[in-house]
């Protein structure tokens, strides 16, 4: 630990393990920043910067511990207790020590006497939270109060003004941009990516956590995606603000970086892209990969095959191995030795070690506070964030909020793409498989395979094929055009050569509607499943149609565009690549 950080330069003998002291209010360890006695550094106490709590309690010897009972065990030093089991650890710097690297369980026989050896701590106290200021998925994975040293971090942390104030927690869904760039400059860094690049969206990772905190899904956006940038407001190092003009059917990963743009445009354009509205973003470099696994003692990847990637120095034999420093960063960073050499097949390999580094926190027991402190360092230098959440109170306010999220409902997921038929060094958006994506998050609906249920499973309709689907399309609500629009679509897109614009309907409807007959059912599973159609706005009659008679589907005032589902799928719609943070079974290929 840096005497240097909390103004002791003088003091090159103590041991980080000295600082920590637990809180019996809190349950959790805290850092001491003065080896003096100043007390922990606590949500309450920065409302009043530089405010000293006693920490001494009556009858103590001097030292620093406190040496309260736990809320278990209070009132039963009025009872009797004999020296067994209400004997008071005495003060001085032996019991700092005990106490630092004590775990915050107790027996229910009393306070741990200072010369009885160290309890073993209970399986729920070895998923200790993490410090709340990684980067989402991490803060998702476990993180809280336990371990912060608010004054120390707040100086690790690098913030940008994006123009967009949001407080660290909302009671709504949050939405969480994590950013990696592949800016050279910075300790370490010279020797990867682009030699001429400004820091642009390598990796970019759009995490939603739901309303209720239950589950979380995370969606990788290709960095060679072609889309629109929208005009970006940015504030310059001289305080003025300047608007960079947007740009369009560009690669995605120049949102930042290029023309000067800074994270602000890149949340801008996943904005825009998705419909959902962004909370806040963390951005952090190469050397946060680097730090990070080498902070948790390495992570566990997976090689299908022998890989040997050149080009990121990756050289894996088949089978499990613990990754950590430059190895992790080469094993995030290759795809010449996977797959397709491709982007997508890279994003496989980040989303296979960011499940693994959640899982290897949340199940790792930091019992030992110079490691915990190592690990918040770390994570803190790591990263670069929106100025809701630009101190070490905010981070840990906000990750208290997220960390009720469980491992086995965090989903990875790969936003939906197709080759780029202009320019095969580039991929375009697959809107048909994108749009219910993007709006089964927006609804707050949990990625899943499928639901879960007790009761019988319905048997599945059989589903027409395209050429046998035969629809009148009627406009009964919807934009102007949208009959046509949606007839166009049918046969370009979906091969249903037997729809026809039927013009306006008779009247307008609220919800979209498609009336078919029991013959037909075939026919309507496959327009509903093309459609995003509910049930509701599905109306059987009770005659079966002639041969060449027609499905009559009414485009209601919820129809938005052909394409984009009326009502947002409950289920992982076909087509997307998702992975579960919980699978240990993923393995590069």
């Amino acid at each position: 630990m840096d005497a240097q950080g909390r103004g002791r330069a003088g003091d090159n003998n103590v041991d980080p393990a000295d600082q920590w002291v637990f809180d019996p209010n809190t349950g959790n360890y805290e850092l001491r920043l003065d080896h003096a006695g100043q007390a922990p550094a606590r949500p309450s106490d920065r409302k009043a910067p530089g405010t000293r709590r006693a920490a001494r309690t009556p009858g103590s010897e001097g030292g620093d511990t406190d040496t309260r009972p736990l809320p278990t065990q209070r009132g039963r030093r009025d009872e009797g207790a004999g020296a067994e089991d209400g004997e008071r650890p005495a003060g001085g710097r032996a019991a700092r020590r005990a106490a630092a690297n004590r775990t915050a369980t107790a027996t229910a026989s009393g306070p741990v006497g200072r010369r009885k050896p160290k309890p073993k701590a209970s399986g729920k106290k070895k998923a200790l939270y993490w410090t709340a200021g990684v980067v989402s998925f991490v803060l998702v994975a476990g993180c809280g109060a336990a371990y912060f040293v608010y004054q120390q971090l707040d100086g690790n942390i690098s913030k940008v003004d994006v123009g967009v104030e949001n407080e660290a927690v909302s009671s709504g869904p949050v939405n969480v941009l994590i950013i990696g760039t592949d800016a050279r400059d910075g300790k370490g860094n010279s020797g990867y990516g682009d030699a001429g690049s400004v820091g642009h969206a390598d990796t970019t990772i759009l995490m939603h956590i739901s309303k209720d905190r239950t589950n979380a899904t995370a969606l990788s956006i290709p960095r060679d995606m072609i889309t629109n940038i929208p005009n970006c407001p940015t504030k310059q190092k001289d305080g003025s603000k300047k608007t960079i003009p947007g740009e369009n059917q560009v690669r995605f990963n120049t949102s930042l970086g290029q023309e000067g743009r800074d994270p602000g445009c890149t949340w801008r354009t996943v904005e825009q892209m998705t419909g959902l509205k962004i909370n806040h973003f963390m951005m952090a470099d190469f050397n946060a990969v680097k730090e990070l696994s080498t902070a948790v003692d390495g992570v566990e990847v997976c090689a299908g095959k022998d890989l040997n990637d050149p080009k990121s120095h990756l050289k894996l034999k088949a089978g499990r191995h613990i990754v950590k420093g430059e190895q992790a960063l080469a094993f995030v960073r290759t795809r010449h030795a996977i797959g397709f050499g491709s982007d997508l097949d890279r994003i496989k390999m980040q989303q296979q070690f960011l499940s693994s580094l959640i899982r290897k926190l949340k199940s790792s027991a930091f019992s030992s506070p110079g490691k915990l402190y190592d690990v918040s360092q770390a994570a803190t230098k790591a990263l670069t964030v929106d100025t809701g959440i630009g101190t070490a109170g905010k981070l840990l306010d906000f990750g208290n909020d997220l960390k009720k999220v469980d491992i086995d409902k965090i989903t990875f997921a790969t936003v939906p793409v197709l080759d780029n038929p202009k320019d095969p060094a580039t991929v375009i958006l697959n809107k048909t498989a994108a749009d219910p994506l993007f709006a089964m998050v927006r609804a707050d609906h949990a990625l899943a395979k499928g639901k879960k249920g007790k009761g019988k499973k319905s048997a599945p309709v059989r589903k027409a094929p395209p050429e046998q689907v035969r629809v009148d399309v009627t406009n009964g609500g919807g934009p102007i055009g949208s009959a046509q629009e949606t007839v166009d679509w049918l046969q370009n897109s979906k091969a249903a050569k037997l729809s026809t614009n039927a013009g306006n309907a008779p009247a307008k409807l609220a919800a979209t509607r498609l009336e078919y007959a029991p013959n037909q059912a075939d026919q309507a599973a496959t327009l509903a499943d093309w459609m995003g159609l509910p049930k509701s706005a599905l109306k059987k009659s009770a005659q079966n149609a002639g041969d060449r008679q027609p499905m009559k589907l009414t485009l209601g005032k919820d129809f938005k565009a052909p394409g984009s589902p009326i009502e947002a799928p409950t289920e992982t719609p076909d087509g997307v690549q998702n992975v579960n943070a919980d699978d240990k079974n993923v393995c590069a290929k």
